[in-house]
């Protein structure tokens, strides 16, 4: 349910060398209660402005513990065989590097398949006729998350993204691409930088059977059984599009309740919101505010998992 503005790895990697780390001009955050999350932003900023956006990096990373990675997949250099290390050193390594100048832990995530529209192939692949359901396909998306692992070095990548989502509403072949691609690029990231956290993310109004699925809740257990390597759990979550009116009637179960029947793993927001404007649905449209005070009151960071409870909160603007 997103797509990456395009300019931003661009410009990070052919504007940044004369950018310093930290902005010591800021003012710095008044001290406060430890976190028991961790809070990331991303780099998008909004309106599609490259001076804009290096401005709001520069805002956010004062009060941000984490910078949030997005990126689809270079198809075509990929698959004109274009080598997969110096595609990631030439375009995502530079905004990587603007992170951790200020401090920022990494989290990433590379989405295979269409962010706007899961029943269809990634738009790179549809432009160029192909399709994950085909073997060199996943081939060349396990080479370029081993790439990106290998010199990023994130602490967490997401390698497939909104998976139930993909299954309620991709054709079979395009999800069993799915699954095949993100095993084989999960064991690739693993043996480039044992390090680092793989995980998929899922979406959460799917899981809870508001999304054209009766209103049951659905869990994920068919995605635990298919991603069995995911080592956290990243969720997306747009409730006002499962039919809540306002944030205060979330349950406060409402990430949680995902874990049920399964190992405990930590609980990662990679994205979501509410409407700040009316999107004929029924949904009070209001500022962000709300919603992330009520995510704040969801927070999931008690649940242990070998030693890492922490969750990540993405708090959108």
């Amino acid at each position: 349910m997103r797509r990456f503005a395009a300019f931003t790895p661009l410009l990070f990697a052919a504007g940044l060398g004369a950018c310093g780390g930290r902005d010591t001009s800021s003012n710095p955050t008044p001290a406060a209660s430890p976190r028991t999350f961790v809070m990331g932003f991303t780099p998008i900023p909004p309106r599609p402005d490259n001076a804009l956006a290096i401005r709001v990096i520069d805002l956010w990373a004062t009060r941000a513990d984490a910078g949030l990675l997005l990126y689809e997949p270079p198809w075509a250099q990929l698959l004109a065989g274009q080598d997969a290390e110096a595609l990631v050193r030439a375009n995502e390594l530079g905004l990587a590097n603007y992170y951790r100048g200020k401090g920022l832990r990494l989290i990433a995530s590379i989405d295979p398949t269409n962010g706007l529209d899961r029943s269809a192939e990634a738009p790179g692949l549809a432009a160029l006729g192909r399709s994950l359901a085909e073997p060199e396909v996943r081939a060349a998306y396990a080479r370029y998350v081993a790439a990106f692992a290998s010199v990023i070095r994130p602490e967490s990548l997401s390698v497939a993204s909104e998976t139930n989502l993909v299954r309620a509403a991709a054709p079979p072949a395009l999800y069993q691409g799915l699954v095949s691609a993100a095993a084989a690029a999960a064991a690739e990231a693993r043996r480039a930088a044992p390090a680092t956290r793989v995980f998929v993310t899922v979406q959460v109004e799917v899981a809870w059977g508001r999304l054209g699925t009766g209103g049951a809740f659905v869990g994920i257990a068919r995605d635990r059984a298919d991603f069995p390597f995911t080592e956290a759990l990243g969720l997306s979550s747009y409730p006002y599009l499962g039919g809540f009116v306002e944030p205060e009637e979330l349950p406060l179960d409402y990430y949680t309740r995902l874990l049920e029947g399964g190992a405990p793993l930590p609980l990662m927001v990679i994205e979501g919101g509410w409407t700040s404007a009316s999107a004929g649905l029924g949904a009070r449209f209001t500022s962000t505010r709300p919603f992330a005070a009520k995510s704040g009151r969801m927070e999931p960071g008690g649940r242990p998992s070998a030693g890492r409870s922490r969750s990540v909160n993405v708090i959108w603007k």
